[in-house]
């Protein structure tokens, strides 16, 4: 992995309280409702003994041990939509250990897939989570963006939302915003915004310890296992891909998240977003011009428009 440039972050209390105060009255425009159980929903991808739910069957949890991790994706594909899930991430020491929640257009790492990302990556006790985004089109990613929080996503549930449409993606947090990534008619071969492949929605826990701390200078201590992270409320209001003929091929703006009101952020969330780009950016790869000596290309979009 490339080496990150972190910049220093600070936050009032008062200031996020008035953050968050903010983002209740912006939730109130968006609705989806938890969809059905974990069964109706998902299906595990891989080591089912490290997967466990509450009596009521409403909490999931995966774990990470010294041996695997553990994984689920949704049963259907979606093209275009809001998606949401709350967390609650790995607490103590959880140095070297990835939560990771996506959406993909392939089961495997395929070198053309379509991807979007929420990596959450595990710190030292009393250090930071950082929150990683990335997106891919065609299998090309290295557009990551890092953030801190204004708390503790280990001690309570969260809510971690993603806006697709073909205009825009949007990454929230507790419905705030915390990365705009646009798309642009002005390309006329679109090599950066993923809105043609149809994509399952994922979340995974594992060890990268060789990158994810410190650039692999903290390791995952394997005494602190098992690590688990924990999910409820999946909610999802989004186009079902379904062949021959998917009604989601094109945008018809039938739906909320396809309108010209989804297209981009509204007068509160963009106070949010630009208290987020003050105070909580930690790595952004459209700044990163040792990195990138010629910007791509949508580093040129604003995500204001």
């Amino acid at each position: 992995m490339a080496t990150r440039r972190r910049t220093s972050t600070s936050c009032s209390s008062m200031a996020a309280l008035l953050l968050f105060m903010a983002a209740l009255m912006a939730s109130s425009s968006i609705a989806a409702t938890p969809t059905q159980s974990f069964e109706d929903n998902f299906n595990i991808m891989w080591s089912e003994n490290h997967f466990t739910t509450s009596e009521d069957g409403q909490i999931w949890n995966l774990s990470l041990d010294n041996d695997t991790g553990c994984g689920f994706q949704t049963k259907h594909m979606y093209r275009f939509g809001w998606f949401s899930m709350k967390l609650k991430l790995v607490g103590g020491d959880s140095a070297g250990v990835v939560t990771a929640y996506y959406m993909c257009s392939e089961n495997g790492a395929g070198p053309e897939r379509d991807e979007i990302d929420f990596e959450f990556l595990g710190n030292r006790t009393g250090e930071p989570y950082v929150i990683q985004t990335n997106v891919f089109k065609n299998g090309t990613g290295n557009r990551e963006m890092r953030h801190s929080l204004w708390f503790d996503p280990t001690k309570d549930y969260h809510t971690y939302s993603i806006l697709w449409n073909n205009h825009q993606l949007v990454f929230f947090v507790d419905r705030v915003p915390i990365r705009v990534y646009k798309n642009s008619d002005k390309v006329p071969n679109n090599d950066f915004f993923p809105n043609q492949k149809p994509m399952y929605l994922f979340s995974s826990i594992w060890n990268a310890d060789d990158w994810a701390t410190r650039g692999g200078l903290e390791k995952t201590d394997w005494k602190k296992a098992p690590f688990v992270s924990s999910y409820k409320d999946f909610a999802v209001d989004g186009c079902r891909w379904k062949d021959p003929f998917p009604a989601c091929v094109s945008t018809t703006t039938e739906n909320w998240w396809d309108q010209y009101d989804a297209w981009h952020l509204s007068k509160t969330q963009k106070m949010d977003y630009a208290w987020v780009q003050r105070n909580l950016v930690v790595y952004d790869y459209c700044q990163d011009r040792e990195r990138f000596p010629k910007l791509p290309w949508e580093c040129s979009i604003s995500p204001w428009a």
